[in-house]
């Protein structure tokens, strides 16, 4: 089966562009790629050595692919970075354009290059990024941003908040529901039949007995008790500075992490240093989506030194989840 998979483009002065086409060329004939973007973005795709037919938006979709064109910028609007306010406007515009293909049927697979929320924010007040846009379109789904590597899962609760907020927001049902929803990605998506979850504590050493804050016993365990209830393999609460590498060594299969930059730390941490690749993973959802583990890199932009490793990733494990839920449909 040879997924289709839509592709927004992303912010066109950011790295997004560059990457897509590098990786397109590299996976050439094992995903069929319908990129939503700028015109420009053809001539990207011949340096790299690809060449796709344009159409225009609604047009009939080639079999083998296409890259829509969304809009026709202009040069100072798409420079390589130097973000600009119509360059936001075009990224949401490449956004809502990919998600209406996947919603239509058209695609099987959403796979999201990176934008910038500060630019996309200046034609849509409020934006926070992909994960809460798409959850919000979800028909009532809760979205969970999960990185996958080939070392280290990790699930979180709470995404582009403030570390007050973010902490304001933690319940037992949240990071249980958090959970399961991972838990349940997991066995779907990924093929592990019985998750193991690990759940990080707040705390420094998950709160020392309470010493240190009593949030572990107050919130983390009751929902681990929650799920451990419903019959998932779920235990912790466990200190953060400790259970990422355990699971990095195969304890675990994925860690829940309570906000953003404790969960991202460590798997961008093996990213850089151990070139794990890592992909952001959409749980939850009633339809495929990935991205890259990295954003719009203004100062790679047009240097021809941003690695495409992880937009790689991100298109072959979309087509491995499409074609995973095709063989095994939920019942």
């Amino acid at each position: 089966m040879r997924v289709r998979v839509a592709i927004s483009l992303g912010d066109p002065s950011g790295v997004g562009p560059e990457v897509a086409a590098s990786a397109l060329a590299g996976l050439r004939g094992r995903v069929s790629p319908v990129a939503f973007g700028d015109a420009s973005f053809e001539r990207l795709l011949r340096r790299a050595g690809l060449e796709l037919p344009v159409v225009a938006p609604g047009d009939p979709l080639p079999r083998a692919g296409a890259l829509v064109r969304v809009t026709r910028l202009a040069a100072a609007d798409r420079r390589p970075g130097a973000p600009s306010p119509a360059g936001g406007a075009a990224s949401l515009a490449y956004l809502a354009a990919a998600f209406g293909s996947v919603v239509a049927g058209e695609a099987q697979a959403l796979c999201t290059a990176p934008l910038s929320k500060a630019q996309v924010a200046l034609s849509l007040p409020g934006f926070a990024g992909h994960t809460e846009w798409l959850e919000a379109r979800g028909g009532g789904s809760r979205a969970v941003m999960m990185l996958a590597g080939r070392r280290l899962r990790v699930a979180l609760c709470t995404n582009h908040v403030s570390l007050r907020e973010a902490v304001r927001r933690l319940t037992p049902a949240r990071i249980a529901a958090v959970a399961a929803i991972a838990a349940d990605g997991l066995r779907r998506d990924m093929g592990i039949a019985r998750p193991r979850v690990a759940v990080a504590g707040l705390n420094p050493h998950a709160g020392e007995g309470g010493a240190f804050g009593d949030e572990e016993a107050r919130i983390v365990a009751p929902a681990v008790a929650r799920l451990r209830a419903s019959g998932i393999d779920a235990r912790g609460p466990f200190p953060p500075d400790s259970v990422f590498f355990r699971a990095a060594a195969g304890e675990f299969d994925v860690v829940v992490a309570l906000y953003h930059d404790q969960g991202l730390i460590p798997v961008k941490l093996l990213d850089a240093v151990l070139g794990d690749s890592a992909v952001n993973v959409t749980l939850g959802l009633p339809f495929v989506r990935t991205s890259p583990d990295h954003g719009v890199a203004w100062d790679l932009a047009g240097t021809g030194r941003a690695s495409d490793r992880s937009m790689r990733a991100a298109l072959r494990l979309a087509a491995e989840i499409a074609r995973r839920r095709a063989r095994y449909p939920p019942t």
